[in-house]
Formats: structure tokens, C-alpha cells, sequence
């Protein structure tokens, strides 16, 4: 069959590269690895070692030089390693080459994110997301595959005894087939976005705020959205535990009404292709009225964080929203230099602790900025006469409450401030 090897099932213990092709990106690379050490774990998966390897110069059939990928597979196979994993995106041929040449698996970091999603995926939308990402991950990768089959040949005609000559290559079926599949992944995901679109429609019928939770993965993106909404969308202490958006309602302090949406969360180097592949959810980001970028602050790369997540954004359309920027986990800081570092580089952020509570009542402050010129709450007075207006706010805004004595309608209502007007000879204090 035609697609990435099941890897969870098919390795145990792996070692972990990262190339880097300037000497002063030691750091980034082995911070990097240790962000792949905990992709890979989260599959399970031993890690024996993670190695920097600095490349001066690219080998386009091994990417490190052929000396250090003798050196490398031979530690590899010291080590009891099953699998060998890149930090770096390997072009097909240089997959293979490695493999062919370990006798071992060798993936690169966006298999393991893909690995990852399909593990987590849960509704039909996130197993359509991730089938289509891994199906165009591999269609470059079928010649890998099929390097052990020969042509097939063509038969002979029967009675005739005229042979039909060669047939197809194998390689040559299944990339039809892999695009077949790919083309009605995209058509099933774009029957999502229509839905998706009229869900969108009845929510856009009553004029409510809408905000959504983005951030680098683990960031506590979904603990801040049960918090805020009182509501128990599955947050867990892994990457990538969000794959599906989740849409919640929340009342502000003075009772006016805010959905607010979970995101699944990014990495650093997330894939293009992963990238397009989760357009679908990644709409309710464009969509949104505002941003809540919430950011870990216990991590020593919270700064790298942020900057992942803001070209993110801008990449899927959505680097002009309104942003609270938000550094979550203060309580587990322990570095106060570090926390220091991060008040003076983003002055204007706020810096909390979902867990504990801090901050929160800022953050609800700011949110509340973000939306009160939207809509208006009124308290109105209506003539029996022009209960027309009591429909108005019905189709447009939302009715709190309502009750009738003689001939008036005493009604409590959000509705937009374009139709306050239409309103204001009838509203009482």
C-alpha cells in the first residue's frame, strides 16, 4: 500500500540528528533536538541520543558529509538503534540513500509530526487533514517504496498469441492511485469547509465576539479555554493533544457573550505542507475578531515561541488581527531573570498562570477591550405597537431576558452598536 510506514509500531530506539550549517547555531540546533526528543517520546519511542552535527558544506545525497554518515550509522548500530531520525527535512532521494546504506528507518522530523497527528486525530475532519498531509509526504516517496518490484509485464492476447508488451510500472499505478486519493482527500475536506462556512453563518446571525486561543503547542491553549468557558475540552500535558478546534461560549463580568476557539498548536519548522493540509482549522484563526497568543513562559525558548507562532499567522492570513499576547505558566518560572528578560522584550504582554489563577482578572480586562465596541447592552422599554424591535433584537443581537406589564415590553438585550439607534428613543437607564 502506497503511504509512510506505520513507524510507532515498526521501531523501539532511535538516535537523533541535527544538522546545522553555521557554528553559531550550536544552540538553536541543540535546543531543536531537544524539542524532537519529545516529539519522539510522545510516540513512545526511546531515544538513545541526540548528536549536533555541524555541516560545513551540503552533501546533496547524504546532507552531512559521507565520511560522518559512515561515522554516524556505525554509532547508530553501536547503540542498539532500530531508527535513525532527522532533525532536518530530507529530500526523498536522501532518505533513501541513508537507508539504503544503514540497513536502518530513517525518518525526518515532519514524518514524526505527522506520526504524531495521526495518532492524536480524533474526528473526521483531523483524520482528513492528516491522511491528506501524509498522502502528499509520501507520493514523492513511492520510488522508496517500490525500489523491489520489477515491471509488470503484459500477458499474451489469447488466441491470437500477440503479447501486449510491457504494462505499467508499479511505481507508475500507485502514484496514480495516490493522486486519485489525494484529489478526493481535498474534495471531502472542502465539503468540511462548506460546512464549516454554515455554521459560521448561524453563528454570525447574533452578533457575538469572537476570539481564538493560539500559541505554540503545550502552551495550556485549551486549560485557558476551560477556564474561561467552565468548560472540559480534553487538555493534557503532551504536544500536539489539540488537533480539532473546539468553540466554547463565555459570558463576560457584565453578561455579555464571547465564543472563544481552541487551536491546534504549532512548532518551530511546522511543514508548509502540514501547514496547508490544516487550512480547514486554521480558518477559525482568520476569522476570528481577535487573538488570545498565549505563550509558555517556563520555557527557555518562550521568545522563539512567539516568534514561531507570529509567522504562522501572518503565513494563513491572519498577521493583521488584534492580539492579547498572553505568557502563561509564570508559577513554574524559575528563573527570574528569565521572566525579567521576557517583561522588558514584550512590555505590552500580560503574564499569568491559567493554574493558579494570576493574572486572570487582567486578561479578562483586556478581552473585554477587545470587544465592547461591538455590541451594546440596553435596557428598553418597548410600546406593545413596536414589538417589531423585540424581533429585531431577537434576529440580530441576543434577548437576556423579557417580561410584559400592560401595555409595555420590558426587555434586556445585547445588540449591535450599528442598530443602537433604532433603539435609543425607547432605552431607559
Amino acid at each position: 500500500m502506497f503511504d509512510i510506514q506505520e513507524k510507532p509500531n515498526l521501531v523501539e530506539r532511535a538516535l537523533l540528528i541535527g544538522a546545522y550549517f553555521r557554528r553559531d547555531a550550536l544552540d538553536t540546533a541543540t535546543d531543536l533536538l531537544t524539542e524532537l526528543r519529545d516529539l519522539v517520546e510522545t510516540l513512545s519511542i526511546e531515544v538513545a541520543e541526540t548528536i549536533p552535527v555541524h555541516v560545513r558544506e551540503m552533501n546533496p545525497r547524504y546532507l552531512t558529509g559521507t565520511g560522518k554518515a559512515e561515522e554516524l550509522i556505525a554509532h547508530a548500530k553501536a547503540t542498539g538503534c532500530d531508527c535513525i531520525i532527522f532533525d532536518n527535512e530530507l529530500s526523498p532521494a536522501q532518505q533513501r540513500a541513508w537507508e539504503e546504506d544503514s540497513g536502518l528507518c530513517v525518518i525526518d522530523r515532519q514524518e514524526v509530526i505527522l506520526d504524531i497527528f495521526n495518532l492524536r486525530a480524533k474526528t473526521r475532519e483531523a483524520h482528513l487533514q492528516v491522511a491528506l498531509a501524509r498522502m502528499e509526504y509520501s507520493l514523492p516517496r513511492l520510488t522508496r517504496m517500490w525500489a523491489h518490484l520489477d515491471r509488470q509485464r503484459g500477458q499474451g492476447g489469447g488466441g491470437t498469441g500477440a503479447a501486449r508488451g510491457e504494462g505499467e510500472l508499479q511505481l507508475e499505478i500507485d502514484r496514480r492511485l495516490a493522486n486519485k486519493r489525494i484529489d478526493k482527500l481535498k474534495a471531502d475536506l472542502a465539503e468540511v469547509r462548506r460546512q464549516r462556512d454554515t455554521q459560521r453563518k448561524e453563528r454570525s446571525r447574533v452578533p457575538v465576539p469572537h476570539g481564538a486561543i493560539v500559541g505554540y503547542t503545550n502552551a495550556g491553549k485549551s486549560t485557558l479555554l476551560n477556564t474561561l468557558t467552565h468548560s472540559d475540552v480534553l487538555a493534557e500535558d503532551k504536544l500536539f493533544a489539540t488537533l480539532d478546534t473546539s468553540t466554547r461560549r463565555m459570558t463576560m463580568p457584565d453578561g455579555q457573550q464571547i465564543l472563544l476557539t481552541d487551536t491546534v498548536g504549532f512548532v518551530r519548522n511546522l511543514p508548509h505542507d502540514l501547514v496547508q493540509s490544516f487550512r480547514a482549522t486554521l480558518e477559525e484563526t482568520t476569522l476570528a475578531d481577535f487573538l488570545i497568543h498565549l505563550v509558555d513562559a517556563s520555557h527557555a525558548s518562550a521568545a522563539e515561541f512567539y516568534k514561531t507562532t507570529t509567522e504562522v499567522l501572518k503565513e494563513i492570513g491572519a498577521g493583521d488581527k488584534k492580539v492579547i499576547l498572553a505568557f502563561n505558566k509564570v508559577d513554574l518560572v524559575e528563573d527570574e531573570g528569565h521572566l525579567t528578560a521576557l517583561q522588558h522584550a514584550f512590555p505590552d504582554a500580560l503574564f499569568i498562570s491559567v493554574k493558579t489563577g494570576k493574572g486572570m482578572e487582567a486578561l479578562l480586562h483586556r478581552i473585554h477591550e477587545m470587544v465592547f465596541d461591538r455590541v451594546m447592552r440596553l435596557h428598553l422599554h418597548l410600546p406593545m405597537h413596536r414589538l417589531d424591535l423585540l424581533a429585531l433584537a431577537h434576529a440580530e443581537g441576543k434577548v437576556l431576558s423579557e417580561k410584559y406589564e400592560s401595555e409595555i415590553a420590558e426587555v434586556e438585550c445585547m445588540i449591535p452598536k450599528r442598530l443602537a439607534s433604532r433603539f435609543e428613543e425607547f432605552a431607559v437607564a
